[in-house]
């Protein structure tokens, strides 16, 4: 039997937005995490999707989240900024962060900026893409709580820290690039966890430092990273940028993105906004080097997977769990 029902990326954007706004969340924020959690969950990233509405609501309602949030931004330089989110809903600090950078890098060449005092901010191949959707190619990475423990060692230290590269293309939609430093996202294994569904054997280690495909132990212990030793070193990289950086609270020291636990975790982020000064050379060297990659046996280029679910999204609308549709609705009649 299968427990999934399909909802049109309009109704799931409704539905969203209706349990956000019934539970206090003010309308532009509302509508703001309910783009970004259809996003995410049109690209095929469900764990970044509708599984997360629960959770974000429980925080909410404690305060975890800040319901009465103010973003500021601070410009620190002419080509950089200091955005505080106010230790609210990170997307509207996101949108903040891509108009300023977008605005900038089109009058100066390029703009970075750092983000502070912010929450989980879902899927970053969705924020990219608005900078290349705009002619600029954007970097984007994001410091997560403790997962990944340094290379040799058994306790979490790094955040599965992911990488965002998008970059626009001639006449296609943009290459968009989203990796976490893990073998697998975190919030897979999450969404396992809450589906009561076990885990393969490689993607993460129990507090002990042993193999196992049990959801939970995964989350108590530690993920694999990808390449190994190398994977750590990005995941240090990505930890400088993102919390060293920007006075972020580092993951060794977050709380968690899904419990109602504990202080708010003050995550970090950092983008970097880059106006292309050639377009028509830079995106003819571009598809010439694409098209030798896809003429390869057997190669594909990344994102391909992502956009191919979009297209099926807004076509066939999206393939929900019951289960969290069935939590959306009970929440957007709560306080009716």
């Amino acid at each position: 039997m299968d427990h999934h029902q399909r909802l049109s990326l309009s109704e799931a954007h409704a539905l969203l937005y209706d349990a956000l706004y019934a539970n206090g969340v003010a309308k532009n924020v509302a509508n703001s995490v309910a783009d970004a959690l259809v996003c995410a969950q049109a690209e095929g990233q469900v764990g970044h999707g509708f599984s997360r509405l629960e959770d974000y609501i429980k925080q909410y309602n404690v305060g975890k989240i800040n319901n009465n949030a103010s973003v500021k931004l601070h410009n620190t330089s002419a080509t950089s900024a200091l955005i505080d989110a106010d230790n609210g809903f990170a997307y509207p600090a996101m949108e903040t962060a891509i108009s300023w950078g977008i605005k900038t890098a089109q009058e100066l060449g390029t703009a970075q900026i750092s983000v502070m005092n912010s929450h989980h901010c879902g899927s970053l191949a969705g924020h990219v893409a608005k900078i290349a959707q705009a002619g600029f190619i954007g970097i984007m990475v994001a410091n997560t709580p403790a997962a990944i423990a340094p290379w040799g060692a058994k306790t979490p230290f790094f955040g599965t820290n992911p990488i965002a590269f998008a970059t626009p293309r001639a006449k296609k939609d943009p290459l968009i690039i989203d990796l976490a430093l893990s073998k697998v996202a975190r919030g897979k294994i999450m969404n396992k966890s809450k589906s009561g569904e076990v885990i393969p054997e490689g993607w993460a280690l129990d507090q002990e430092g042993n193999p196992t495909t049990d959801p939970q132990s995964a989350l108590s212990g530690s993920m694999i990273p990808i390449g190994e030793a190398k994977g750590a070193a990005l995941a240090l990289i990505v930890e400088i940028l993102a919390s060293t950086l920007t006075a972020a609270c580092p993951s060794f020291k977050m709380s968690s993105f899904l419990t109602p636990d504990g202080e708010a975790p003050n995550a970090g982020q950092f983008l970097l906004v880059l106006k292309v000064n050639d377009p028509e050379g830079f995106g003819a060297r571009l598809e010439n080097m694409l098209t030798l990659i896809e003429e390869m046996d057997g190669a594909r280029l990344p994102g391909d997977r992502r956009s191919a679910s979009i297209q099926k999204a807004k076509s066939q609308g999206l393939n929900i769990p019951t289960h969290y549709i069935n939590i959306a609705r009970t929440l957007a009649h709560n306080h009716e």
